[in-house]
């Protein structure tokens, strides 16, 4: 049993961190991940799926153990953490869309200005920066009223 929840929970985080990285919301992929499992477990323990109800809580203690192993490891192992908790990514710099970038998270042009949009900006050109966060929601650095359009390490051509 703790053989098969570890493997589930390890396929599961996988799928959810590659796959549905913007998908999760405000909510963490490893919390999200424990509570359907936990769920899912509680509730065979209780429909008796298991051979006892001791089965169902061996099964949620693993659940609960690999959040925390991997909550662990992350915080102690930079390598792993950046593997867990993956960066942000940059989806508009400088008033521009990175295309490439969007394309990786399947980002289309309407779901970003949905975005901004929500966070009241309807202009593209007063944006200095959007990042879609690890846990899929994206925040939105505008531009200062007296900072330049351009980077200052550019050099303009006229």
């Amino acid at each position: 049993m703790v053989v098969r929840g570890s493997i589930m929970y390890l396929a599961i985080f996988f799928l959810l961190r590659v796959l549905l990285k913007r998908e999760s919301g405000t909510t963490g992929v490893t919390d999200l991940l424990v509570i359907v499992l936990i769920a899912d477990a509680a509730q065979n323990g209780m429909a008796n799926d298991y051979t006892s109800i001791a089965d169902g809580i061996v099964l949620v203690v693993v659940i609960i153990g690999w959040a925390y192993l991997l909550d662990l490891l992350a915080y102690h192992w930079p390598p792993a953490a950046r593997l867990i908790r993956p960066g942000s990514l940059i989806l508009v710099r400088d008033g521009r869309m990175l295309h490439r970038n969007m394309r990786r998270e399947l980002i289309t042009e309407e779901e970003l200005f949905t975005q901004l949009r929500e966070q009241g900006i309807d202009d593209l050109e007063t944006v200095k920066e959007v990042r879609m966060e690890s846990d899929g929601r994206f925040s939105v650095i505008t531009r200062s009223g007296d900072q330049p359009r351009n980077n200052p390490d550019e050099r303009s051509v006229t």
